[in-house]
């Protein structure tokens, strides 16, 4: 298999998908017994509540329609463990790995006649055999998974039991027919829910070349996207009209426009933020009751977050900049503060440097701080929080040692999310809570962090200082007593209304 959208675009081969498995296979061996094998499922088709039209998704995956034929919208977000490990696009898929032999097969499901009038070719087993780099292809009907399985010698399959810890949901292991002959309980063929998960996420975490070379190109795509809107961005435009092309600025070449017509992204990582002024403040800017609809006045700071996605592996990219091209001297500052943050994260984030956190080491266990191989992302969150604390400082806002305003979480008031999170080919990828990652912490600011863990090679995260001005915030600490003396209100309060910075770049961690 080959992927790609033709011109300029990124040509991404199959062997990424099969050094996958490899490592996989790899990982396995030696913690399982003879004869096992492993079962992914892919993702299943949703229709839009009880209409015929599928749910409008981030992602692309070709459906094969069984019961409806005539569904207009042919497009999912496939399953990210299953894509890892073997880069379909397809839906209603299953794969296996025998883990003895290294041995790879899929299961598309058998289709219809009909599927070819609705849908196109029906194409055979060899093409999936030959697009994917497996080493078998069955189309699924019936008992077949099960009954090949069998005819392998599998003699113990594990599935994927998943949990997330950004969602809190889980995902659940693979159903097939069959799978009732095969259980805990059943010593011929017994299940495994609970070994994959783990090993599988941890995989995930560390980029391979090929990886890296996609994640590259996601985020130059988002990097050319965002550059489109600021120069074509004027005073009394709309917010969603940076987000995507409209009839009303159908000239101009914009994020969505920019990301597909130019680099081939159909789909993007996650929900836009197109935000200005006021609404800049507003963390996850863009949803249903915020959807990017303010007109953007003159001398607006903007806030755009977004990212497209590229064969599934994702992009997260945050600029801030105002609308008629010149910075005001509080939005210089609060910009260049923020700016600060996020070259200093970036030239600190590396394996082997080690900041002691002024959280966790007041905690018993504090021998992990001064013994770790690399920078732990927690002390790296409240590096981030004393650059900016200081040019507050520097601007009159806050008075005192900024030291113990961090000591304090005076930065959670004006930076209540995390620093950032790992990227793959989830925009929040997974296994920020694995290895050798602490419990998420309590307090403000830092119980929002997404991982805890060290900074080591292959990792891709996002550094994404920010900095802003909310009422909701502002007015407790305020009355705090031990927050308002490093408060300065009178010059605070004119900062109200002022939005937010938020400057995000995707990074490797070398």
């Amino acid at each position: 298999m080959s992927f790609d959208r033709g011109g300029n675009t990124l040509h991404i081969k199959v062997d990424l998908f099969v050094k996958n498995r490899k490592r996989l296979v790899d990982a396995l061996r030696g913690k399982v017994p003879a004869k096992s094998a492993i079962l992914l499922q892919g993702g299943k088709e949703h229709f839009r509540y009880n209409t015929d039209m599928d749910d409008l998704p981030f992602r692309q995956v070709i459906f094969f329609h069984f019961f409806k034929p005539k569904s207009l919208n042919h497009e999912h977000i496939q399953e990210s463990y299953f894509f890892w490990t073997f880069g379909v696009h397809e839906s209603e898929v299953y794969g296996a790995i025998d883990i003895d032999t290294g041995k790879t097969i899929l299961f598309p499901p058998r289709l219809s006649p009909d599927f070819e009038i609705w849908e196109g070719k029906i194409n055979p087993e060899e093409w999936f055999k030959d697009k994917y780099a497996v080493d078998e292809v069955h189309f699924n009907e019936d008992t077949k998974i099960y009954d090949i399985l069998k005819a392998n010698g599998a003699a113990k399959l594990y599935l994927l039991k998943a949990e997330n810890s950004d969602s809190g949901n889980t995902l659940l292991p693979p159903n097939f027919i069959g799978i009732e002959k095969c259980n805990r309980f059943n010593l011929r063929f017994p299940l495994d829910e609970y070994l994959l998960y783990p090993i599988m996420a941890e995989l995930r975490v560390f980029k391979t070349d090929d990886e890296i070379e996609v994640l590259r190109y996601a985020s130059k795509i988002a990097s050319d996207a965002h550059k489109a809107a600021m120069k074509h961005i004027i005073p009394g435009m709309y917010e969603y009209q940076l987000e995507r092309n409209s009839p009303q600025c159908h000239n101009y070449s914009l994020f969505r426009h920019t990301s597909y017509y130019h680099g081939g992204c159909r789909h993007l990582s996650y929900t836009c933020v197109a935000a200005s002024g006021c609404d800049s403040a507003v963390i996850h800017y863009g949803h249903a009751n915020a959807p990017n609809d303010r007109k953007i006045e003159d001398g607006d700071i903007c806030l755009f977050d977004m990212g497209p996605e590229y064969n599934c592996y994702a992009s997260d990219v945050t600029t801030s900049f105002p609308a008629n091209g010149i910075f005001t001297d509080r939005q210089k500052l609060i910009y260049n503060a923020v700016l600060d943050a996020n070259r200093t994260v970036f030239e600190a984030a590396k394996p082997g440097w080690c900041r002691e956190s002024y959280i966790l080491m007041s905690l018993e266990n504090t021998n992990i701080w001064k013994e770790c191989a690399g920078v732990r992302w927690t002390a790296m969150h409240e590096l981030a929080e004393k650059i900016i604390l200081t040019h507050l400082k520097e601007g009159g806002l806050v008075v005192g040692d900024v030291d113990e305003m961090v000591k304090a979480r005076l930065g959670a008031v004006f930076m209540p999310h995390g620093l950032g999170h790992l990227i793959g080919l989830d925009v929040h990828d997974v296994g920020g809570f694995l290895g050798d990652a602490l419990p998420k912490p309590t307090v403000p600011g830092l119980k929002n962090i997404r991982t805890t863990r060290t900074l080591q090679e292959r990792m891709c995260i996002s550094i994404e200082p920010g900095c802003y001005f909310i009422d909701t915030l502002l007015d407790p600490a305020l009355a705090d007593p031990i927050l308002s003396k490093f408060l300065v209100a009178a010059k605070v309060n004119e900062f109200r209304g002022f939005g937010g910075v938020r400057i995000e770049d995707d990074v490797i961690i070398w």
